[in-house]
C-alpha cells in the first residue's frame, strides 16, 4: 500500500522515543557511543545470524549491557528512518500517485517478450539441426578420410612388397663373385698381375654395387615395418604377410653374406654401406654376430685357443697379461678399419657397438671357456694381476671410442657390466682380511713379548715381533700387489682395524695386570709374565708405530688416492691420523703400569718401618743418631730400571723424567701412610700406657713425674724416622726430584720433624 497524500510528515515520536541528545561528557566522548565491542558493521553483513552473535558476546558482555546497547541502537535507527522520510517527503507523497494502474501496464508488456521468447526458441532449434547435420558430415568426412588413408597405406604397403621383390631380383641378377678362385687364377693356376688386379677391380665394384642396392632395399623395408606396425591386423596385410617375412629373410641372408665379404676384402665402400642398411632396419645384433664370427673370433682363438668343451690349449696357465697384449694388437691390425667406419661422424652408425658385443663379447667367451681358472680368487695374487690386466685391456678398448657420450655407452653394455662381475673382488678381499688379519693375530696371540735382536745402530726401529708385523700389515694393505683401487674403503677400514686390534691387545693386557687375571685368555698372559724393562719395549715401539703412521704412513697412502677428491682424502687423512694418535695415547697406560711393578717392589723395603717401633717399643735403647739400613733400598728398584740397559736405549728423557716423577710420588705416597700410621698408633699406645701408669702411680702415692725428663718412644720413633726421611730426601733428589714439591712428602716431615724443624723441609 502507499502513502497518502497530503499527510504531514512523520514526527519521531510517532515511531519511538526520541534518542539520547548526541551530548559530550566531561572528557570530549559522546554521551551516545557505542562501546568498542559493539560493531554496528555486523548488522549488516549478509550471512548475520543474531544468534551466533549474542553467543559470542555473552562470554564478556552482560545481557542486560548488550540489550541497552541493542535498543539504544534501535532508537537510533528509528530517529534516523523519521529524518530520512522528512527529507524527502515529497517524493515518498509522488512515489504513490505513479503507482496507480501498475498490473495493466504489466500485461501490455508481458505479450511481447513472451513473443519474442518464442521466436528464440524456434530459432535455437533450427541452430541445433543445423549443428546435428553438421557434426554428421564432419563424422563422415573423418571416416572417409581415415578409409581413404588406410586405402593409400594399402596401396603403398603392396607398392613397397612389389618395389622390395623387384630390388631383390636385381640384386641376383648382379654377377656373382667368383669367390671359388676363379676370378684369381687361370686353369692352370697360374695368376698374372693383370688379370688379379682386374678382377679386383670387378669385385670391388660387384660388393659396391651390391651394398648400395642392400641399403636401397633395406630402406624400403624399413618403410614396409612402418606399414606393417600401423595396419597389421588389416586382412590384406594379413595375406601379404609371407610375403614380407620372405623378402625380410632374404634381405638378412644377402646383407650378410654381403657384409662378410666386405670384411673379408676390407671393401671400406661395401662395409660402410652394409652397415647403414643394417641400422636401417633396426638388426644391429646381426651385424655384430657376423663381425664377432667372422674376424674377431679367429683372432681371438689365436691367443686363447679352446673347444666346445672348454679345453685348454695355451701354455700360459691362466694368467692373462700376455694374451690381453696379442689381442690388443690383433684389434690394432684386423679391427680398426671397422672400428673407425662405425665411428664416422654424422653418419648414423654409432648405434652399433663393436667394441662391446663383437671384441670384448669373444674374449670374454674365450677366457670362460679356456681359461675360466682366472677369474678363481683362490689364488689372490694371480687373481689380482689377471683383474687389472683386464681393466688395462678394457681401458684400451675405451680408447677406440670417439667421445665421453660412447665411453659412457660401452661401460653401460651388458657384456662389460657382466664382465666386470665376473670379477669377485668381495671374495678377494675376504682373502685377503684373512691372511693380513691372521698375521697379526698369531703374532698377538703369543704368551709372551717377542723381543727382536738389534744392533747399537737399529735403535730408531722397532724391538717387537708383534709390532713389526703390525707395519708389515698396513703395509701391505696398501701394496700394489695387493689393494684394489675400487675398494679402496675396505682397506681403509682393514687398516684402521689392525691398529685397533693391536691397541686393544696393549690396553686389555695392561688392564689384566692391574687385575692379575688373564681371564683364560691366552692374549693377555704377555702382561703378567713381563718384567718392568719388557714395557720399554712396548712404550718405544707405540712411540715409533705412531711417528710412522702419522708420518710417512699418512702421505703414502694420499699419493695411492691422489684420483679421490679432497671432500674423499680429508676423512681418510683425519681417520688414519686419529689411529696413529690412539696409539701414542697408550703410552701413558704402560709408563703407569710400569710405575705400579716399581712401587710394589719398594713397598718391600718400606715395611722394614715396622722395624723401628719393634727397636723402641719397652727398650732403653738410646734416641737413634743415623738413618735406617732399609732407606736405601726404597728407590734401589726405581734407580736400577732408570739406569738400566733398555732405559737408557729406548726411553726419552721426557718418558724417564714423567715415570720417574710419577714413582717418586707413589713410592713418597705409601711412605706417608705408613708412617703415619706408625706414629699415630705409637702416640695412642703411648698414651694409654701413660694413663695406666699413672693411676697405678696414684694408688702407690708415687710421684707422677718420675719418667717426665725421659725420652718418649714415640719421640725416639719420630727421630728415627726423620733421620729416614731426610735420607729419603737425599735420595730422591739424586734421581732429580725435589721432595719438598712431593705433597705427600711435605705431609711426612709435618709428621716427624721437630717444632724448631717444621717451617722448613731442608736436609
Amino acid at each position: 500500500m502507499g502513502i497518502q497524500q497530503g499527510q504531514p510528515p512523520v514526527t519521531s515520536q510517532q515511531l519511538s522515543t526520541p534518542p539520547r541528545t548526541n551530548t559530550a561528557d566531561l572528557f570530549g566522548d559522546p554521551i551516545d557511543s557505542h562501546p568498542l565491542w559493539f560493531k554496528q558493521s555486523s548488522f549488516l553483513s549478509p550471512d548475520f545470524d543474531s544468534e551466533s552473535y549474542i553467543s559470542d558476546l555473552r562470554t564478556f558482555v552482560p545481557f542486560e549491557t548488550l540489550r541497552s546497547e541493542l535498543q539504544s541502537h534501535q532508537s537510533s535507527l528509528k530517529h534516523e528512518l523519521v529524518e530520512l522520510i522528512n527529507r524527502d517527503y515529497a517524493d515518498f507523497v509522488n512515489l504513490s500517485t505513479k503507482l496507480v494502474d501498475v498490473d495493466a501496464a504489466v500485461l501490455r508488456m508481458r505479450a511481447p517478450l513472451i513473443e519474442i521468447r518464442e521466436k528464440i526458441l524456434g530459432f535455437r532449434g533450427a541452430v541445433e539441426g543445423s549443428l546435428v547435420s553438421l557434426q554428421g558430415g564432419l563424422r563422415q568426412r573423418a571416416e572417409a578420410s581415415a578409409a581413404r588413408e588406410i586405402l593409400e597405406l594399402l596401396i603403398d604397403t603392396s607398392h613397397v612388397v612389389s618395389k622390395v621383390e623387384k630390388l631383390i631380383k636385381e640384386l641376383h641378377s648382379v654377377p656373382a663373385d667368383a669367390s671359388n678362385g676363379d676370378l684369381h687364377t687361370t686353369e692352370n693356376g697360374h695368376v698374372t698381375n693383370g688379370i688379379s688386379t682386374q678382377h679386383s677391380e670387378i669385385g670391388t665394384i660387384r660388393r659396391e654395387t651390391q651394398s648400395m642396392l642392400l641399403e636401397r632395399i633395406a630402406s624400403e623395408m624399413n618403410r614396409l615395418k612402418f606399414y606393417f606396425a600401423h595396419a597389421k591386423n588389416l586382412p590384406f596385410i594379413e595375406n601379404m604377410e609371407r610375403r614380407i617375412q620372405n623378402a625380410s629373410s632374404l634381405l638378412d641372408t644377402s646383407l650378410g653374406h654381403c657384409f662378410v665379404d666386405g670384411l673379408i676384402h676390407k671393401d671400406a665402400n661395401a662395409v660402410y654401406n652394409c652397415l647403414r642398411a643394417y641400422a636401417a632396419v633396426d638388426n644391429t645384433k646381426n651385424a655384430e654376430e657376423i663381425f664377432r664370427s667372422t674376424v674377431v673370433a679367429p683372432l681371438v682363438q689365436k691367443v686363447i685357443p679352446y673347444t666346445s668343451s672348454g679345453v685348454v690349449g695355451g701354455s700360459n696357465g691362466d694368467e692373462l697379461e700376455e694374451d690381453y697384449k696379442q689381442i690388443k694388437n690383433l684389434i690394432a691390425q684386423d679391427c680398426t678399419f671397422l672400428l673407425e667406419i662405425s665411428s664416422t661422424e654424422n653418419s648414423g652408425l654409432h648405434v652399433f657397438s663393436f667394441l662391446a658385443n663383437s671384441i670384448l663379447k669373444e674374449v670374454v667367451w674365450a677366457i670362460q671357456q679356456g681359461k675360466p681358472g682366472a677369474f678363481a680368487p683362490g689364488r689372490p695374487t694371480e687373481f689380482l694381476k689377471n683383474y687389472k690386466s683386464s681393466l688395462g685391456f678394457l681401458a684400451d678398448l675405451e680408447g677406440y671410442c670417439p667421445s665421453r657420450s660412447a665411453v659412457a655407452n660401452f661401460r653401460a653394455e651388458g657384456v662389460y657390466v657382466d664382465f666386470i662381475k665376473q670379477w669377485n673382488i668381495g671374495v678377494y678381499f675376504r682373502l685377503r682380511f684373512q691372511e693380513i688379519a691372521a698375521s697379526l693375530d698369531s703374532a698377538l696371540v703369543n704368551s709372551s713379548l717377542t723381543p727382536i735382536p738389534k744392533s747399537d745402530s737399529d735403535d730408531g726401529n722397532m724391538t717387537l715381533k708383534q709390532s713389526v708385523t703390525l707395519l708389515e700389515c698396513l703395509d701391505s694393505c696398501w701394496r700394489e700387489d695387493v689393494l684394489v683401487l675400487s675398494i679402496s674403503d675396505k682397506f681403509l677400514r682393514l687398516t684402521l682395524q689392525l691398529i685397533s686390534r693391536y691397541a686393544n691387545w696393549v690396553s686389555a693386557g695392561l688392564s689384566a695386570r692391574r687385575n692379575r687375571n688373564s681371564s683364560s685368555n691366552p692374549s693377555f698372559e704377555w702382561a703378567l709374565s713381563a718384567a718392568p724393562d719388557d714395557f720399554v719395549y712396548i712404550i718405544h715401539d707405540l712411540d715409533y708405530l705412531s711417528a710412522e703412521v702419522c708420518g710417512t704412513y699418512i702421505p703414502h697412502v694420499l699419493k695411492i688416492l691422489n684420483s679421490c677428491p679432497p671432500q674423499v682424502l680429508n676423512p681418510v687423512e683425519t681417520s688414519i691420523l686419529q689411529g696413529g694418535q690412539s696409539l701414542k695415547d697408550l703410552i701413558p697406560s704402560v709408563i703407569d703400569s710400569i710405575i705400579e711393578t716399581l712401587v710394589e717392589k719398594s713397598n718391600e723395603e718400606l715395611k722394614q718401618l715396622h722395624g723401628i717401633v719393634a727397636a723402641y717399643r719397652l727398650t732403653k735403647k738410646p734416641p737413634p743418631v743415623r738413618h735406617s739400613h732399609y732407606v736405601s733400598g726404597v728407590l734401589r728398584p726405581l734407580k736400577v730400571f732408570v739406569e738400566g740397559e733398555r732405559a737408557g736405549r729406548y726411553l726419552t728423557r721426557e718418558m724417564k723424567d714423567k715415570l720417574i716423577e710419577g714413582a717418586a710420588v707413589k713410592i713418597t705416597g705409601r711412605y706417608n701412610d705408613m708412617a703415619a700410621d706408625i706414629v699415630n698408633t705409637a702416640r695412642k699406645t703411648e698414651t694409654s700406657l701413660k694413663r695406666i701408669r699413672q693411676g697405678a702411680q696414684r694408688r702407690a702415692g708415687a710421684s707422677s713425674d718420675i719418667s717426665d725428663h725421659n725420652v718418649s718412644e714415640t719421640d725416639r720413633i719420630c727421630m728415627q724416622l726423620f733421620l729416614d726421611i731426610q735420607e729419603y730426601g737425599r735420595n730422591l733428589g739424586g734421581l732429580g726430584v725435589e721432595a719438598a714439591k712431593i705433597p705427600a712428602y711435605g705431609s711426612l716431615w709435618q709428621l716427624v720433624a721437630p717444632q724448631d724443624r717444621q717451617g722448613e723441609i731442608r736436609f
